[in-house]
């Protein structure tokens, strides 16, 4: 990767003052499931960003979301310890070698942390003087201001730009427009960082792909995907589909019904059978596991079927994974054998208890020694991981692997045809690297 491969209007950390200054650091370090990490990488990933900084003279605050901490039907924010950045903390001091600080705020039963009050400037006085290695603030999600509208969170955007001299977003995987990711950039010097160049460089090769291209695409829902999906279609030679999104196609297609598959997302994937029987780009994987239950692996209640036995009006059990023996099909074989460029955003299987759809396919595409293999999403990673952990091992110092920190990040930019058009990125552009009186003016 080269800074020709990067947009010249972005800025670039390699371009910022760090000497001497507090560097405010968005980075993506949602790995917190319950309370456990279950996969460092989206962590590891930002070492060199915090790195450069050290070197360089700077002193971090880093910032993160973890999980969902608003209730989507009262508003309220919940502060609750299986969403703190705590076991992030720990992570990292044991990988540096150094002490960070994690301040703590009032915290209000409805609004969650409304502001950030004067004790933070003992913990910045601390990190001045290099009595801490960083400070850490709580789940940006913790506070009110961070997803609000108007003047709560053009308030809480003014107590971050206060807290520093810098701001540097490395968080590609976090593309929603909030106050951490966007508007702290009208306020700040902002640049960004060098695992978002880079991510953002290596989409490049999923827009403007080496030919053949295929794709493999799962989800838990059909209708939060039909945009990106529309989108990568149109750009793919080849289409694999896999969880809820194929078995919605599966119902539209063949006009069967499976459990757990609305009759409105049926509907809505009846436009993309109607545009394959023209374009024929989606290979199909033959054989399905069903199950009557979700509710484990229960011997005698699941078994693997044929899409060659479907019959419109048939009704199924829940289909909770692809069976491997998809991936032997000759066509299937071909299609994955032959790509230059391989996408995977996708777990195929309801896991942790159907999970040999997943393992073989990244087998499958491991055995593909000339194409370009980037997956996307924490989940994918997760499952890629824990399944097959050698291999995972191998990828990451394998050339031809490359993985995204942000699977709905890659999407949103599939959807939009660019990077640049995601709202962090854009306030970047629009804001970052100069000085504020510049920004004001």
């Amino acid at each position: 990767m080269t800074n020709m491969d990067i947009d010249p209007r972005l800025p670039l950390i390699q371009n910022a003052d760090l000497k001497d200054k507090i560097v405010l650091v968005r980075v993506d370090h949602n790995v917190v499931k319950k309370g456990i990490i279950r996969d460092p990488y989206r962590i590891d990933a930002t070492l060199g960003t915090l790195y450069n900084i050290v070197e360089r003279g700077g002193r971090p605050i880093l910032m993160t979301h973890v999980g969902r901490t608003r209730d989507k039907k009262t508003g309220k924010i919940k502060v609750e310890d299986h969403t703190s950045v705590q076991p992030v903390v720990e992570y990292l001091e044991r990988k540096l070698h150094t002490k960070f600080s994690v301040p703590e705020f009032p915290v209000d039963p409805d609004a969650g942390i409304k502001q950030i009050d004067t004790s933070i400037n003992w913990h910045i006085r601390d990190l001045r003087s290099h009595r801490t290695g960083g400070i850490y603030l709580p789940n940006t999600r913790w506070f009110e201001g961070e997803e609000a509208t108007g003047d709560i969170r053009e308030r809480f955007a003014l107590q971050l730009a206060g807290l520093a001299d810098v701001f540097v977003n490395d968080a590609f995987g976090s593309w929603q427009p909030h106050a951490s990711t966007c508007d702290i950039t009208r306020y700040l010097p902002s640049f960004a960082g060098f695992l978002m160049q880079r991510e953002i460089a290596y989409l490049r090769r999923v827009l403007e792909p080496k030919r053949p291209f295929v794709a493999v695409v799962a989800g838990a829902k059909y209708d939060t995907k039909i945009g990106p999906l529309n989108e990568i279609y149109k750009k793919v030679d080849h289409l694999l589909l896999g969880g809820i999104i194929y078995n919605t196609f599966l119902c539209a297609k063949y006009d069967i019904r499976v459990t757990g598959v609305s009759e409105s997302d049926i509907n809505a994937a009846k436009v993309l059978v109607k545009q394959d029987q023209e374009d024929k780009k989606i290979v199909e994987l033959p054989f399905l596991v069903e199950s009557d239950t979700i509710e484990g692996r229960v011997k005698g209640k699941f078994r693997t079927l044929n899409i060659m036995d479907f019959k419109p009006g048939n009704k199924y059990g829940y289909f909770l994974d692809v069976a491997p023996e998809s991936f032997d099909v000759p066509e299937v074989t071909e299609v994955i054998g032959s790509a230059k460029t391989i996408l995977v955003n996708a777990v195929m299987g309801f896991t942790p208890h159907f999970f040999e759809g997943s393992e073989k396919l990244d087998r499958t595409i491991d055995q593909n020694t000339q194409a370009q293999k980037l997956y996307g999403g924490g989940d994918t990673l997760q499952e890629f991981k824990n399944l097959s952990p050698g291999l995972y091992l191998a990828a990451m110092d394998n050339a031809q692997y490359f993985f995204f920190t942000g699977g709905g990040t890659v999407l949103k930019a599939i959807e939009e045809g660019t990077p640049y058009g995601l709202e962090p990125v854009k306030a970047l552009m629009e804001n970052g690297g100069k000085h504020p009186s510049d920004i004001s003016a």
